[in-house]
């Protein structure tokens, strides 16, 4: 019996071909997020811009971009430059926004500098959107941080939006000028609330902006993954392509136009999440410890995506099981370590 959903089970490589020679503007396009985007969209011959500003601490790699560099255009700038997008939004077809500051705990400690790159930042490049270039796609990263401590699971869409902390008071607001311009300027822009993004590029210095980054390393080094609590708090873990997939296809779907998605993937207990980890690295060992208050604070419990809307109106599903994506995660990184470590 054929689906009644006609954007159900899209192949992956017939959104991709969408983008050939397309102009397209990636901000935070040095993180691993960004760039894995980038590798798929020179695959097909689009005509990539990169913004990043290679702030401290935060995901941006050139590594990242190293066997593309040649075919794409990297601006080292910051989002909150308006001049530094000025010469940049015009141009653009599509611009996935994905530049922002991530860290739940680093919001707390400098709140202004996270409301100014995951806010104000924001309003600037949909200003320059709507007086420069009112005909171009936005992507937005969201997180899963938007919605706090759940109040009911599977978390859909419809969900109270009640930040546990600095950073995810500051996305959704990002988020939702967004929607805002799509509503009152015709802007086609959309929201994906990303959950546990892991895979290949991802920074691995600090644990700041992943946990499932950290504890790959961690494992990989033979050393300890230490999970706070008594380890069954519950999360989604996404794989990076299956985020990207996402990505291009809110990027080419009129759907998309004015919507926030939940991404996810298949849940899972921390402990367990490590012991796979572990697992897939072949060394290391797992430690239960209590939270740090810091920590504890912006703890939300679990957490599990409902993804049917996104299923419904764009067609995308997680296509990579827990076991490859942490597979070919520790390959990368067993080639590539002293470009991330």
């Amino acid at each position: 019996m054929p689906n009644p959903d006609p954007t159900a089970a899209i192949a992956p490589g017939l959104i991709d071909q969408q983008y050939a020679r397309k102009r397209v503007l990636i901000t935070g396009g040095l993180g691993f997020i960004g760039s894995t985007l980038a590798h798929r969209l020179v695959a097909v011959d689009a005509e990539v811009v990169i913004l990043d500003a290679l702030l401290a601490d935060s995901g941006a790699n050139p590594h990242n971009i190293e066997s593309i560099r040649d075919r794409v255009t990297l601006r080292i700038g910051d989002v909150r430059d308006g001049e530094a997008l000025a010469d940049l939004v015009p141009n653009a077809q599509v611009i996935f926004n994905l530049a922002g500051a991530l860290s739940h705990t680093g919001s707390m400690a400098n709140p202004l500098e996270d409301l100014d790159i995951n806010c104000r930042a924001q309003v600037g490049l949909l200003e320059l959107c709507r007086h420069r270039n009112p005909d171009v796609r936005i992507v937005y990263a969201g997180t899963r941080g938007q919605y706090g401590r759940p109040q009911y699971l599977p978390v859909d869409e419809r969900h109270p939006l009640t930040s546990a902390d600095t950073n995810g008071i500051n996305k959704t607001a990002g988020e939702a000028y967004h929607l805002l311009y799509h509503e009152h300027f015709g802007l086609k822009a959309s929201s994906l609330r990303m959950s546990n993004t892991y895979g290949p590029r991802h920074q691995m210095r600090h644990h700041r902006q992943g946990v499932i980054g950290w504890f790959v390393r961690q494992a990989m080094e033979g050393g300890t993954i230490k999970v706070f609590g008594d380890g069954r708090q519950v999360r989604d873990a996404t794989y990076v392509d299956d985020v990207v997939d996402a990505l291009l296809l809110a990027g080419a779907r009129d759907a998309a136009a004015g919507q926030a998605f939940n991404l996810g993937s298949a849940p899972i207990a921390l402990g367990e999440l490590a012991e796979a980890i572990v697992k897939a690295a072949g060394r290391g060992r797992v430690e239960l410890v209590p939270y740090p208050e810091a920590s504890r604070r912006v703890e939300v419990g679990d957490y599990v995506a409902d993804i049917s809307k996104i299923q419904r109106l764009l067609g995308w599903s997680p296509a990579t099981s827990l076991d490859d994506g942490l597979a070919r995660t520790v390959a990368f990184y067993e080639q590539h370590k002293s470009n991330y470590w």
